[in-house]
This record gives C-alpha cells, sequence and structure tokens, in this order.
C-alpha cells in the first residue's frame, strides 16, 4: 500500500513515471516528493515500495 496525496492505494510495484500515466498526469508538469524528499525527474524510473508517502504536485499555467 502506498500513500498518495494522503489517500492509501495499492500502486506498489509500478515506477513513478508509471503512475503518473495511470493519473493522466504529465512528468513534465509535476513534482514528485517521496517522504520528505524531492525526487529529481531524473529518478522517476524508482520504483515505489509499500509505505511509500507521495506527493504529487501539478503545474497549470493560467493567468
Amino acid at each position: 500500500m502506498v500513500i498518495i496525496n494522503g489517500e492509501p492505494k495499492d500502486t506498489a510495484s509500478v515506477t513513478v513515471t508509471e503512475l503518473l500515466a495511470s493519473m493522466n498526469l504529465r512528468p513534465e508538469r509535476t513534482a514528485v516528493m517521496i517522504g520528505n524528499d524531492i525526487l529529481p525527474k531524473a529518478q522517476y524510473d524508482r520504483v515505489l515500495a509499500d509505505g511509500d508517502e507521495v506527493e504529487i504536485i501539478g503545474f497549470v499555467g493560467g493567468g
């Protein structure tokens, strides 16, 4: 079980990239934190493990 934006999800053993794709989010328009650490985009191939706490922030343009 992985906690994503405060909600438990059964998404362990997928990469951050796969998770974002399943949520229809574009990696270049997101920031991802795992625990208290910001995950560099170069590490989005990281596999999520049971117990990870993930925060995903999507950037939106506008004015």
